[in-house]
């Protein structure tokens, strides 16, 4: 079976036989850069993204407490995204890997944000937890549908991210005009 749950097992298991054979082939670096936008009434923030297949474009508007006028995703939006489509990607690659057929597998995240240090009037966490629920629809056995998101929770990157402190290396290059 090639592809199941709409992830293509060759590609998935001949990429896993390449990192075992040179590490090396595990790692790739990510890189996004964008502007910030100065039209009034426009998005914000833009950002090309180039991936595997094209490019395609990003672009933010703030909530309007935020100071924009709330038309467009703003950036936690697609923090939870990022969040959402990684770890529901990496349970329905578990899945397949475990040969769970999977008829539906939707993902809820939620986490209530606190904006008082944003704004500089308190030190309260800005988020104390990201709730993240998978709805999975098979009729495989519990047991092994548990399993799958056992290994997706140890193995999607976002999750990872979230879960273990990741050195931050701020930068700023000013230019004069």
């Amino acid at each position: 079976m090639e592809n199941l749950n709409n992830v293509n097992l060759k590609k998935v298991m001949d990429f896993g036989e390449q990192i075992k054979s040179d590490p090396s082939k595990a790692r790739n670096t990510q890189v996004i850069e964008g502007n910030w936008l100065f039209e009034p009434g426009g998005p914000q923030f833009e950002a090309s993204i180039n991936f595997e297949g094209g490019k395609t474009v990003f672009q933010v508007d703030n909530p309007t407490f935020m100071g924009g006028e709330g038309n467009l995703p703003g950036p936690m939006h697609y923090c939870f995204f990022g969040l959402a489509s990684c770890y529901t990607g990496t349970f329905a690659t578990m899945a397949a890997m475990l040969g769970i057929r999977l008829k539906k597998l939707s993902t809820r995240v939620e986490a209530d944000i606190n904006f008082s240090r944003v704004f500089g009037v308190g030190e309260q966490p800005i988020m104390e937890e990201v709730r993240v629920t998978l709805l999975v629809e098979s009729d495989e056995e519990e047991e092994k549908i548990k399993e799958a998101e056992k290994l997706a929770i140890e193995r999607c990157p976002v999750v990872f991210t979230l879960k273990n402190p990741v050195k931050l290396i701020p930068a700023m290059e000013i230019t004069r005009s």
